[in-house]
């Protein structure tokens, strides 16, 4: 069985001449993630995976620019672009109690109290104040789910299954 890896970031560019690579940050936990020292997994559509070492992490405006160890030109990075940036399952942060990570809930089924299916989550929003499940049914359009206690009743990833109260207009 293959070993499962967990995206955490996607190298979308480079930053001037010494190596830099601008990294859109896909986790949770940026600070330990990106810290000097950690170790990355590149993987790339053109390139064989790369493990990386970080040199050096800095947070610019809505990006996080990094150096690895031996790729001190943007020669050495240039060919990243476009890669994704994963850690082994196995590097995942404990999370509190009730709480999931999001690639544990997309492809859960949701399901209301009463036992009636919605569909299949399929994204997870974060727009701010609380995530939001995208839901897309079997026919018709999107279902948007306020991740809040009073519309989300019971996540069980272990089953692959969400049930969900509606809220009045939730459906409209």
């Amino acid at each position: 069985m293959e070993e499962r890896l967990i995206r955490v970031g996607s190298l979308v560019n480079t930053q001037g001449i010494r190596g830099e690579v601008r990294v859109i940050s896909h986790t949770d936990f940026p600070e330990k993630r990106f810290a000097r020292g950690s170790r990355l997994i590149l993987v790339h559509p053109q390139l064989p995976r790369i493990e990386l070492e970080v040199a050096s992490a800095r947070k610019h405006k809505n990006f996080y620019l990094l150096r690895f160890v031996g790729h001190p030109s943007i020669n050495d990075v240039e060919r990243y672009k476009g890669g994704e940036l994963k850690i082994r399952e196995t590097e995942l942060e404990s999370l509190p109690e009730g709480s999931n990570y999001i690639f544990e809930l997309v492809g859960c089924r949701v399901e209301t109290e009463d036992g009636e299916e919605l569909g299949e989550l399929v994204e997870v929003l974060q727009p701010g104040a609380n995530d939001v499940y995208v839901v897309k049914p079997p026919k018709g359009k999107s279902i948007l789910l306020p991740a809040i206690p009073e519309c989300i009743k019971e996540v069980d990833v272990a089953n692959k299954l969400v049930r969900v109260h509606l809220m009045e207009g939730l459906m409209d």
